[in-house]
């Protein structure tokens, strides 16, 4: 390490205690994050590691009441499906909570009020829909109505599924509250809200001058949100379901889910404080401790500039040192969706492939997303199975252990003397644990992984070359020392891989007869005794045969049919109209002029296109598919007929005709060649 820590506290992401666990969850957070800490522990450090399921939120509400049940009772199911899930795969906390615990709701409740009393907060009114029938603020996900951009009528209070396009709630045209079906009306209502703003100098010294070592893809992401400039953002609202807001105004109010769930790792540490008979402060309020979180990319404006500036307003809390957050792992060249069932779920994994947790978590490492986004395929981890973990670290192992018992009983033999080329082995040995903990301290887990294979490649070849099976006919000396310098590597290997392999580090030290060993004593060629006995043989690894794959894939395939067939029937042909009607859409040929981004709409673009009768200004919800440099100079689709609407503040005067397939890929309508501006389609 380049600067010592006395303890560690490590995060990783609160997952939403909706749905079950997938892949893209584990290779995002969890697999580096259990890396990192097994790691820690093995080196001889003081870690906590953190985890819990965050269990407020509209989408938790909708998901009880579209099922007839209570808040508790769904984030109850999840909780427990997800909680044994990681116990199953291995995934190490040293806590997994809940952020329905009193001990929660109590631990920010306080927070709140420090920063209240302490003045931190602004007070804002607002206009928000209100249903009267219900009684109740609308939170967005409960009004749909109209999109203005594509005319979806489904359209959601914050976002338009249909065409991707970010939204306020008095953007829809025709609301209605999902509640009660009818139209809801603006009414005033009072929140607080956390200044960030005020926080803005500080956070551009604290991290973009403070930490440059970030992934680029954080700082990236920091920067660029810090340069738009940041606004006021509440910390409470209006619904039944989360922490209520402790003071006396508030009745009807919950903290925001954004502000509570990272508050959940304070309390979760205070819980197991006091499980463990021990003080919570030290991990959250000491300078010698170095705290980490592990997130997606999804996550990344919440612990780099809002937890920060939250843990920065109280005043006594610590700030993290690193957040090497991943980028996103698609399934089989597909985003990952849980909504359309697009995804490797961990417990129906542990299911169909029983004892292979390692295999799935080898794969997931040697694949993760660690600076752009990945693809995870089930012919590669049959690949890296087959391949890689069974062919040459399993069949090392196997085969040193087999020919031990074969030649020398089981026991370890006594070398005789090292050749030049067992020396050069035992040397190259000697760098890997230095190699290793350099890349694990440095977050580049794939790396790491690949210099723990090296060392079994290392075996491999070094029993392969020296061939054993070979020596024993003429040089039974020569052979006991191939066999014990290869023992030595097996037993290198237990300790090295138990961060990435947990299970077959075990199993490994079952085979070798001897405890798991600690990461200082890695490196060395002299860990196992003469006569020490070994264990018989097993195997680490088994071959994944065609069948179980074939049959994961066609799982999907069937996947992807019946949400084609559910796309067909949920968006099925508009009503027939007539050709008057038709007549009144006055589409033409234009070209996109100018295209930029819009401030704090992830989805939106600004484009300037000249229709041929004008040039004007057409906001399309198309930035997720398109850069904006990639389209100017296309010609497009314009109905330039369309009322007139203000969307981000910003006037759009027209629509962009594209087209979407089933996957959601968006392609423009154009010519099919290059025509005057102002043509018409008809």
């Amino acid at each position: 390490m380049t600067k010592h820590f006395k303890r560690y506290t490590v995060t990783s992401a609160l997952p939403y205690a909706n749905g079950a666990i997938h892949i893209g969850h584990l290779a995002g957070v969890y697999v580096p994050a259990d890396i990192y800490v097994r790691y820690l522990r093995s080196i001889g450090e003081d870690v906590i590691f953190i985890g819990g399921s965050d269990e407020h939120g509209v989408p938790i509400t909708i998901k009880a009441r579209q099922e007839g049940v209570t808040p508790q009772d769904v984030v109850d199911r999840f909780h427990y499906i997800i909680k044994k899930s990681f116990e199953d795969f291995g995934i190490s906390f040293d806590i997994y909570s809940r952020t329905s615990n009193a001990i929660h709701h109590e631990t920010a409740s306080d927070f709140f009020l420090k920063l209240y009393n302490d003045g931190k907060f602004i007070e804002q009114t607002t206009e928000q829909y209100y249903d009267e029938e219900a009684k109740q603020f609308l939170a967005d996900r409960y009004i749909i109505g109209t999109c203005p951009l594509c005319n979806n009528e489904k359209a959601y209070g914050d976002q338009c599924e249909s065409c991707g396009s970010s939204l306020n709630a008095t953007d829809l045209i025709n609301p209605k509250s999902t509640l009660s079906g009818n139209t809801p009306v603006l009414k005033v209502t009072k929140h607080w809200y956390l200044p960030l703003d005020q926080y803005e100098n500080w956070l551009k010294e604290w991290i973009l001058e403070g930490h440059k070592e970030w992934k680029s893809n954080v700082y990236g992401q920091c920067k660029s949100w810090i340069d738009q400039g940041l606004q006021p953002r509440a910390v409470t609202r209006d619904l039944d379901w989360g922490v209520k807001v402790p003071v006396e105004e508030a009745e009807g109010k919950v903290l925001y889910v954004w502000f509570d769930a990272p508050i959940g790792y304070i309390s979760a540490t205070k819980e197991w404080a006091k499980q463990k008979g021990k003080d919570w402060e030290p991990y959250w309020k000491e300078q010698d401790t170095k705290m980490v979180h592990f997130i997606g990319k999804d996550n990344i404006v919440f612990h780099c500039i809002i937890f920060p500036a939250m843990l920065k307003a109280e005043g006594s809390y610590i700030l993290p040192d690193n957040v090497p957050a991943n980028e996103f792992l698609n399934l089989e060249n597909d985003k990952i969706s849980t909504s359309r069932n697009w995804a490797v779920w961990l417990h129906e994994y542990l299911e169909d492939f029983p004892g292979k947790q390692d295999v799935l978590r080898y794969a997931l490492c040697a694949n993760a997303p660690e600076a752009k986004d990945n693809n995870f395929t089930w012919k590669d981890i049959q690949d890296r199975n087959n391949n890689e973990l069974l062919a040459i670290f399993g069949n090392f192992v196997n085969r040193t252990v087999v020919l031990t018992h074969k030649y020398f009983e089981g026991r370890v033999p006594e070398p005789a003397e090292w050749t030049k080329s067992d020396r050069e082995v035992i040397e190259e040995l000697a760098f890997y644990p230095e190699k290793i903990s350099k890349s694990i301290e440095n977050y580049r887990f794939r790396e790491a992984l690949n210099e723990m294979m090296n060392v079994a490649r290392l075996g491999n070849k070094y029993l392969t070359d020296q061939e054993p099976w070979k020596t024993i006919k003429t040089d039974e000396k020569r052979t006991k020392t191939i066999l014990n310098l290869s023992l030595q590597i097996c037993v290198n290997l237990s300790i090295l891989c138990e961060p990435f392999l947990p299970f077959s580090a075990k199993k490994l030290c079952e085979i070798l007869n001897i405890e798991q060993q600690t990461w200082k004593k890695a490196g060395n060629g002299d860990l196992l005794k003469p006569e020490h006995p070994l264990n018989p043989a097993q195997f680490l690894f088994e071959k994944i045969e065609d069948d179980a794959i074939e049959y994961q894939i066609k799982k999907l395939q069937d996947t992807k049919k019946a949400n084609e067939a559910i796309e067909a029937v949920v968006n099925p042909m508009k009503p027939i109209i007539s050709f008057e009607d038709f007549a009144q859409c006055d589409i033409r040929v234009g070209t996109i002029l100018e295209a930029e981004r819009i401030p704090k709409a992830k989805k939106l673009l600004k484009l300037q296109v000249d229709t041929g009768i004008d040039k004007r200004t057409i906001i399309s919800g198309i930035a997720e598919h398109f850069e904006p440099e990639q389209i100017i100079g296309k010609q497009v689709s314009v109905l330039v007929n369309l009322a007139p609407k203000a969307l981000r503040g910003i006037e759009s005067e027209g629509m962009i005709l594209l087209g979407e397939d089933h996957d959601g890929k968006l392609v423009f309508v154009i010519p099919e060649t290059k025509i005057n501006n102002g043509s018409e389609i008809k």
